[in-house]
């Protein structure tokens, strides 16, 4: 089996095991709350994935040249992730959901956007023979 195709194999279990958790945490406790924390952690990366081609040079591969444009992505999406584990935390302390489902709700989400993440690095074409 290639390397690629067990690859996405290993992301598509932990993305279905991070979206049974959520799902998980919303129906075990009869509020779907915690369900904004999916829409949170799969809305995170798309400033970032938006914004990293605004103003880029080809030849500057360094971070430190990157950019207003792509800082300001970075930024967003760094909005987007804090309140993907802080909207739960909020929601269990204003007793609005149980702790448990907070728990679930957190490690769910970090999962479904560990596996974004992973899947967008290891299948980056950032190192293209024909450019």
């Amino acid at each position: 089996m290639p390397a690629g195709l067990r690859t996405v194999i290993l992301l598509s279990f932990v993305l279905a095991v991070g979206f049974l958790l959520i799902i998980l945490s919303c129906a075990l406790w009869q509020n779907w709350l915690p369900l904004l924390v999916a829409l949170t952690f799969v809305l995170a990366p798309l400033p970032n994935a938006l914004f990293s081609h605004c103003g880029s040079d080809d030849l500057a591969t360094s971070y430190d040249n990157a950019g207003p444009a792509v800082d300001l992505g970075r930024f967003i999406t760094s909005i987007f992730v804090v309140t993907g584990f802080a909207l739960p935390i909020v929601l269990a302390h204003s007793e609005v959901i149980d702790p448990k489902a907070c728990a679930m709700s957190i490690v769910g989400g970090g999962l479904v956007y560990a596996t974004i993440m992973a899947y967008s690095a290891a299948f980056s074409q950032e190192d293209s023979d024909y450019d």
